[in-house]
C-alpha cells in the first residue's frame, strides 16, 4: 500500500503524517518496523531492500519516504516497481514537505495510479471559513473558549500560516481560557510581512498607487517607517536570492534548503520572482541600501524616503 501525502499547507500534512505513525504505533507496538527514508541520500535498491528483510514480530513495516522529488533516479526506479509496492502488505508512505512539481511523470502517477494501490491526501491552505473551523477546533482542544470578534480578528492577523496560528493559539490558551477581541489586540501582531508582500506585489505589477496606498495604511496604523523599511529590505532580499537560484536552475523543492528561509515563504517568493529580472533586483536592493544610509545620515526623512522609493520603481 502507498500513501502520498502532499500540499502547500506543509502544518496540515505534518500533522498527518504525524497521525499515520501514531495509528501504526498503537498496533505495531515494537516500533522496529518504523523506517525513515530521505531519497535524496538513497538509491532505490536501499530503499526496496527493507522489504525483503522478514520482521522477526512478523509486523507490517511502516516506511516514510521523503524527498523523492529531488531525485530523478529514485522516482524512475519507483515507477517501474510501483506494481510490486502497491501489493505489499507493508505500508509506503511518499511524504513530500513542499509543494511538488505537479508536471512530473512521478507525480501524475502518484496522483492519478491505474490500480488502486496509492491512496493521495493533497492539503492546501483552508479558506477563510474552513480556517475559521480550524483554529475553532484548536482552541477547544485546549479547553479555551474564543468569541466570534475575536476570532476574526486572529485570523485576519495570521491568515494562512498554520504554525504561525498554532503557536497564537498555544499562546492565547495560556493566557487566559475565555478570549476576546482585546487580548488578540494585545498578545497577537499583525501578520505585517504578509501584508508589506502585498505592497512588494504592487510594485512588482507596476501599480504604484496601490502600492503607495498599502504603505501609509502601514504607517497610520503606527508602524515605524524604518520597520517598514527593514520589512521591504527583507522581502527584496529574499526576492533576490532566490531569484539567483532560479537563474542556477536550482530546482523549486531545493531552495528552501538551501536559503533556510520556510516553504511557505519561498512559495509566495518564488511566484513574485517572475515580475522582475535579476539585474531589476540588484538594482533594487542597492537603491534600498542607498535609501538606509541617507536616512540614517539624517539627508532624508524616513517617510519621505519611503514614498519616493515606491515612485522611483
Amino acid at each position: 500500500m502507498i500513501y502520498f501525502i502532499y500540499g502547500e499547507d506543509s502544518f496540515r500534512s505534518k500533522r498527518k503524517l504525524e497521525e499515520i505513525i501514531e495509528g501504526y504505533k498503537k498496533v505495531h507496538k515494537s516500533g522496529l518496523n518504523l523506517i525513515y527514508i530521505d531519497a535524496k541520500e538513497n538509491t532505490f535498491n536501499n530503499f526496496y531492500s527493507n522489504f525483503k528483510i522478514t520482521s522477526m514480530f512478523a509486523e507490517k513495516k511502516l516506511i516514510i519516504l521523503q524527498d523523492v522529488f529531488a531525485n530523478k533516479n529514485f522516482q524512475e526506479d519507483f515507477l517501474n516497481n510501483i506494481k510490486a509496492l502497491e501489493e505489499l502488505k507493508d505500508i509506503v508512505v511518499v511524504y513530500e514537505k513542499e509543494k511538488p512539481d505537479q508536471r512530473t511523470r512521478f507525480f501524475k502517477t502518484l496522483k492519478n495510479p491505474t490500480a488502486g494501490g496509492v491512496k493521495c491526501q493533497e492539503l492546501n491552505f483552508l479558506q477563510p471559513a474552513q480556517l475559521r473551523k480550524w483554529a475553532l477546533q484548536e482552541f477547544e482542544k485546549t479547553g479555551t473558549k474564543i468569541n466570534s470578534d475575536a476570532l476574526d480578528l486572529l485570523t485576519s492577523f495570521v491568515k494562512n500560516d498554520l504554525w504561525r496560528m498554532s503557536n497564537e493559539i498555544n499562546k492565547l490558551s495560556s493566557y487566559k481560557k475565555n478570549i476576546e477581541k482585546k487580548d488578540v489586540e494585545l498578545q497577537v501582531r499583525p501578520d505585517i510581512e504578509n501584508d508589506i508582500f502585498k505592497t512588494i506585489e504592487a510594485m512588482a505589477g507596476r501599480n504604484k498607487k496601490m502600492a503607495l496606498s498599502l504603505l501609509h495604511k502601514h504607517l497610520e496604523e503606527g508602524e515605524a517607517p524604518l520597520y517598514l523599511l527593514s520589512m521591504i529590505t527583507y522581502q527584496f532580499r529574499n526576492l533576490l536570492i532566490i531569484k539567483e537560484l532560479i537563474e542556477r536552475q536550482v530546482p523549486y523543492q531545493a531552495i528552501s534548503k538551501k536559503t533556510g528561509l520556510h516553504p511557505f515563504v519561498v512559495q509566495k517568493t518564488f511566484y513574485a520572482c517572475n515580475q522582475f529580472s535579476l539585474p531589476q533586483l540588484k538594482k533594487i536592493y542597492q537603491k534600498i541600501f542607498q535609501i538606509d544610509l541617507d536616512i540614517k545620515t539624517g539627508k532624508i526623512e524616513p517617510e519621505t524616503a519611503l514614498d519616493m522609493f515606491i515612485s522611483s520603481l
